[in-house]
């Protein structure tokens, strides 16, 4: 018997594995498109929209209440300290005793609580939105006689939330159209404590008032009144037609019911664009209805809040 030997080649070379076959999976049957999703209808759609509404707008108020309303204020300061030292440079800056409400009127600076802001007139729960307020009928800031500033102690900046922590010989700094000056702190009172007695006709008395409160939400639910008097022996002197009572809603702890009827009006737009939405839900689907409706609710529940915090006391 004969044997062939191999070749080289075939010596070395590795034996290659036979895969075996594989068998086809069964193709899987297609995926059926679920159906669109009906729109709400009736009760369902009406109740829907109202709970989106109503959660956009509390959302919206507890936001711009504790965060946008301090963005707000740093906006109104920096366009009111324009217009101010432009009023200075070109000496048109308000005098008294009428001084539309709103406009600015002096500068005040309290290094020791770190408060430099623009005063505006008007004490109103409005008026304080854009800072520090000084209150009509009372002269002005540095003037002879007894001034009266207000400002908010928990929103829209809360400018004057440490003003508690003054302490006796503390600087308040006034800059108004009569020039700067620079008065002390006589001391903190709370309501109730007994008014000092000023007997210098000659002096100019500034009293700062702003709230404090108690408690973890002591800055949202204040339940007394702060108050910060601050004197100078020299003043400026004052324009005569200073005097007469502040409205009720400029004293302290006050709210301007001026604000309902303009917020009923925001109030039955929502409702307005509630009903839009719910009828537009039939036609189209509910993410284009809300990209197109959404940011006309979130102006809304701006204006809406904006215009609440007027219904709020003025020192909140």
């Amino acid at each position: 018997m004969t044997m062939t030997a191999p070749r080289p080649d075939q010596a070395t070379r590795p034996r290659r594995r036979v895969q075996p076959a594989r068998t086809p999976r069964s193709a899987r049957p297609p995926r059926v498109p679920r159906p669109p999703r009906p729109a709400p209808q009736g009760l369902g759609a009406v109740v829907g929209t109202a709970s989106t509404m109503v959660t956009l707008v509390a959302v919206w108020a507890l936001l711009q209440l504790l965060v946008l309303g301090g963005v707000a204020h740093d906006r109104e300061q920096t366009l009111l300290y324009r217009d101010f030292r432009v009023q200075l440079a070109e000496t048109t800056a308000p005098l008294g005793p009428t001084v539309p409400v709103g406009d600015p009127v002096a500068i005040m600076t309290i290094p020791a609580i770190g408060l430099d802001e623009v005063v505006v007139e008007g004490t109103a729960s409005g008026d304080l939105l854009a800072g520090p307020g000084h209150q009509r009928g009372t002269p002005l800031p540095g003037q002879r006689g007894f001034s009266v500033v207000m400002c908010r102690a928990a929103t829209y900046g809360a400018p004057c939330a440490h003003l508690g922590d003054l302490r006796p010989g503390d600087d308040v700094d006034v800059l108004t159209s009569q020039g700067r000056k620079t008065l002390n702190v006589l001391g903190v009172r709370r309501e109730g404590d007994p008014v000092p007695a000023f007997t210098d006709p000659a002096a100019a008395v500034v009293t700062l008032i702003s709230a404090e409160g108690q408690g973890r939400l002591s800055a949202l639910t204040p339940d007394t009144t702060v108050y910060v008097d601050a004197v100078s022996s020299e003043a400026f002197p004052t324009p005569a037609g200073y005097g007469g009572v502040a409205p009720k809603a400029e004293q302290a702890m006050q709210r301007d019911t001026s604000a309902l009827p303009l917020l009923a009006l925001w109030l039955a737009l929502l409702v307005g664009l509630s009903t839009a939405v719910v009828l537009a839900r039939q036609r189209w689907s509910a993410s284009l209805v809300w990209v197109v409706a959404g940011p006309v609710a979130l102006s809304l529940a701006w204006l809406s809040t904006d215009t609440a915090m007027r219904l709020l006391p003025n020192l909140l």
